[in-house]
């Protein structure tokens, strides 16, 4: 996209099925985003360069997922002062994805890492909207549009009972 705002990463082609449901609802949103690969393990180097240079491209939010250690989101947020969302992934080598919960979820203290569910890219997606929503308004009112559709669905199946 154009002007980037939140940058989703993930540490192999693998996580692209999780991580797409982040970018697909951040362009429901209408919310610039960019998408690539990063691997703390096997790329470090180039998650350095990332993370460091990540607020000076003009990302508010960056979305991380990763699977099995799940050291991608904790590393990036070590790195920068903006915002880190860590999206645990059960992949091929995780144990029914605990290993990268706990990874992701228990960062020591002044290292936070917001995290959602296991597979969660759509509310990482939605949580980095909510972030960006808090200045700018045209997201905002895209997240309340978003909010007031989820609750006429609630509402139009209760027609069906």
């Amino acid at each position: 996209m154009s002007d980037p705002k939140v940058g989703i990463i993930m540490g192999s082609k693998s996580d692209l099925p999780v991580m797409q449901e982040a970018a697909d609802i951040l362009k429901e949103l209408q919310v610039d985003f960019e998408l690539t690969i990063v691997s703390a393990h096997r790329t470090p180097h180039r998650m350095v360069e990332y993370a460091e240079s990540a607020r000076d491209k003009g990302l508010q939010v960056i979305i991380a997922g990763a699977g099995g250690a799940a050291h991608l989101p904790g590393m990036v947020a070590s790195l920068t002062t903006i915002p880190v969302i860590g999206v645990p992934i059960k992949s091929s080598n995780s144990i029914d994805g605990w290993d990268s919960i706990l990874s992701i979820l228990q960062m020591p203290g002044g290292i936070p890492v917001a995290t959602v569910a296991l597979n969660g890219a759509k509310n990482a997606g939605i949580l980095a909207a909510s972030i960006i929503g808090s200045t700018d308004s045209n997201i905002a009112k895209n997240l309340a549009s978003y909010k007031e559709g989820l609750k006429e669905k609630v509402l139009d199946s209760l027609k069906d009972l």
